[in-house]
């Protein structure tokens, strides 16, 4: 195969992305993700640390032939990047990419950045082991608090991404008692003049069905509701949370028709507004 190296923040990272297929098979590597055509994890780098690597494959010569034309995964993903970077908000920072071509196509992506190594999914951190930290209300709500200021700003800054889910936020701990945030899989960012209601609603309606199931109905409530910066009256929080359902509805149905026999829909915030 071809390989084509897309960027390296420097000539040892070029090296590191260039022998990723031989880092990720051997024993130093921990793996995160492996699944069909995805394969993540960390590997420690000498001189430079920790690294996450990610390769992702590409089902078909005629999905590879779009994605050429498209942008491979990575190529939009350092767009991503840029674009997160351009406004200061948090995110892995990219430290080499690379497709592999085989007759014209990609076939693969490879993507190495700098490992969040104090940092866990959404779900994963607020919850903690044996699910015991996220008994703990205050905690759970401030974590809440940081994630929805964070939304904001991403909207505010006039960008927006197609797949905002639990697993594509990271969280950690900071020196000052409180918490940082990244955004995470940066393919799906995009850039508009400004950022409308609808598109802010269907990025949080997203949200809202992936942190479903470990948020109560009230909690997901004052996330919306610090999202906003401030506790709509009632007859605004009934307007909102109309306006949420009627989108996460159209999801739904469109979820439906996609994977009728797998999906799971988590309960809608509509029934009240506490």
């Amino acid at each position: 195969m071809r390989t084509v190296v897309l960027y390296a923040r420097s000539p040892e990272w070029r090296a590191v992305v260039e022998r990723a297929d031989e880092l990720m098979a051997s024993p130093g590597f921990r793996v995160l993700k492996s699944e069909a055509r995805t394969r993540a994890g960390f590997i420690d780098v000498p001189g430079a640390g920790p690294a996450f690597i990610k390769r992702v494959e590409i089902s078909s010569w005629s999905r590879g032939v779009y994605a050429r034309i498209r942008g491979s995964r990575v190529a939009r993903s350092l767009a991503g990047a840029a674009m997160l970077k351009a406004h200061g908000i948090a995110h892995p920072e990219p430290l080499a990419a690379m497709d592999s071509y085989k007759a014209g196509a990609i076939r693969a992506s490879y993507l190495v950045s700098r490992a969040l190594i104090n940092a866990d999914s959404l779900s994963r951190f607020m919850l903690g082991p044996g699910e015991i930290k996220g008994r703990n209300v205050r905690r759970r709500k401030q974590i809440s608090d940081t994630v929805a200021a964070q939304i904001r700003r991403l909207h505010e800054s006039g960008l927006y991404t197609r797949d905002l889910q639990e697993t594509n936020i990271m969280v950690e701990d900071d020196k000052s008692g409180g918490f940082n945030m990244y955004f995470i899989d940066l393919e799906d960012f995009r850039h508009a003049a400004n950022v409308s209601w609808d598109r802010r609603i269907r990025n949080l309606v997203h949200l809202d069905r992936s942190i479903g199931r470990f948020l109560c109905r009230a909690a997901r409530l004052d996330f919306f509701y610090s999202y906003l910066g401030q506790r709509p009256d009632r007859a605004g929080a009934r307007k909102m949370i109309a306006e949420v359902k009627a989108a996460r509805d159209s999801i739904d149905r469109r979820k439906r028709r996609s994977a009728p026999a797998t999906e799971r829909v988590v309960a809608p915030l509509a029934g009240g507004t506490r």
